[in-house]
């Protein structure tokens, strides 16, 4: 329910209105609380993906540790490029950015086993992709037609299911400890639980606040449990400044041709969810469809936001869709709101204190928050689905991509004579998934002979049906 409280219906629709502070704190708050977990969620996989120590005195553990930090600060800069605008650079509307969950397929294969020193591959993808991401916003609108419910729905689904592994490898008891009595014991399987049981609970017996922040309540009971178990180390939080500054060039800068080629793909990607999560905002928060101009300067503001993230030391930005459905259920589109959510991530990622907190949540109690997340973003690729006219031609390019791409994913020794730049992107799955399903798409023609009026449905034909429209 809308609150009229806070201003009347026209002004509750208007990006430009300034709800009264006593009512815009909290709402900016609120989207803090929904995206944040998600938000430095990414640091610590790639920061694990690449064999960085998690304990206190492991010599990574400031690394990690200003990762963190950057995926707060740099998720704040770019929602009030968003959301404040810098000439055509920025939507204005009241879009929340943070670190993506896309791009953690194609990071990973990058920094595996390679510790710090393969981080900078990855900064210098990050500023290339970034760049051209931002150049998309002169013709995003041109080149949506190459990526319908299909290809999309597709693309969010193989997301999903490249990242499921880790929920479970983290809800075992992380990657570093494969192979160790302690992998999988009981007692790291029921912190895990503890954290999915606390999440649906409060989703979807409790409303309000409560609701909207479930995965972080989630993991604060995970945590609590942890405590008495022996499981949370506090020595970070002593070891970490009270205030620290982004630092240009901080794991310095590499380029290579798999990761900028990776990055500007998955650049592509990202910016057709932008476009659809601007659409959601407006459709949900004021009733219209997005404006040309707005879409082009999300658009820009997407590819600047990361680059600028890249150029610190961070990881990729997007904006966030938990947001999005945020906004539809206060009925707040005030850009301001999110503003005031901003200002409040840059003074987080400014403490390292906040970023050394976030670091002794065990890798078990995270792994239970990532179950949920990644499934849910599964979920989310399967809803996309929905929307296809499942028609047999529909059903070969799915089927098809899912193969190649999640066959090559799961089985990479299959490539081992590829060169190594092309054996990268083919093993994130999520790159020839995508591929495949847009030339496909482009190329195959809508009706297959014999196929004008036959559609499929739950894997028999229904003969003379008519294609669901």
């Amino acid at each position: 329910m809308t609150d009229t409280s806070i201003g009347t219906p026209d002004q509750l629709r208007d990006p430009n209105y300034l709800p009264p502070l006593v009512k815009s704190v909290p709402l900016g708050i609120q989207h803090v609380l929904a995206m944040f977990v998600s938000n430095v969620t990414p640091a610590i996989i790639v920061c694990g993906a690449a064999g960085f120590g998690f304990g206190s005195n492991s010599p990574d553990f400031p690394q990690m540790l200003y990762m963190i930090q950057m995926s707060m600060f740099f998720a704040g800069i770019a929602t009030l490029i968003q959301t404040i605008g810098i000439g055509p650079v920025g939507a204005k509307l009241p879009i929340v950015q943070g670190t993506s969950f896309a791009f953690i397929p194609i990071m990973i294969p990058l920094v595996a086993g390679k510790g710090v020193d393969a981080i900078g591959i990855l900064m210098g993808g990050i500023v290339v992709g970034g760049l051209f991401h931002a150049c998309l916003g002169f013709f995003i609108g041109r080149i949506r037609f190459a990526l319908p419910p299909l290809v999309t729905g597709l693309v969010v689904t193989m997301i999903g299911l490249a990242l499921v592994r880790v929920g479970i490898q983290y809800a075992a008891g992380g990657v570093p400890a494969i192979g160790t009595e302690e992998y999988g014991s009981l007692q790291n399987w029921f912190v895990a639980l503890v954290v999915i049981v606390v999440t649906l609970g409060l989703k979807f017996f409790t409303r309000g606040m409560l609701s909207v922040s479930a995965v972080l309540l989630g993991l604060v009971a995970g945590y609590l449990v942890a405590i008495p178990l022996g499981m949370v180390n506090f020595g970070n939080i002593g070891r970490a400044a009270p205030l620290a500054l982004p630092d240009f060039g901080h794991f310095g800068f590499e380029f290579s041709i798999a990761a900028i080629i990776g990055f500007c793909l998955m650049g592509f990607v990202s910016a057709v969810e932008t476009v659809g999560d601007v659409s959601g905002i407006t459709k949900g928060g004021a009733g219209r469809e997005a404006t040309d101009k707005e879409i082009q300067g999300a658009t820009f503001a997407d590819g600047v936001g990361t680059a600028v993230a890249g150029l610190f030391g961070a990881l990729p930005n997007t904006s966030f869709s938990q947001n999005v459905g945020l906004i539809a259920m206060t009925g707040v589109m005030s850009r301001h709101v999110v503003t005031i959510g901003a200002v409040f991530l840059i003074l987080c990622g400014l403490v390292p204190k906040v970023g050394a907190a976030i670091s002794t949540v065990p890798i078990e109690v995270l792994g239970g928050g990532v179950i949920v997340m990644f499934g849910m973003v599964v979920a989310a690729g399967v809803s996309m689905l929905s929307d296809v006219s499942w028609t047999r031609r529909n059903m070969v390019i799915f089927a098809i991509s899912l193969s190649l791409g999640l066959g090559l994913q799961l089985e990479p020794g299959a490539l081992q004579y590829v060169p190594g730049t092309l054996k990268v992107l083919l093993t994130s799955g999520i790159l020839p998934a995508a591929f495949l399903a847009i030339v496909l798409n482009l190329l195959l023609p809508e009706d297959l002979p014999g196929e004008a009026t036959e559609e499929i449905s739950g894997g028999m034909a229904s003969h003379g049906a008519k294609p669901a429209k």
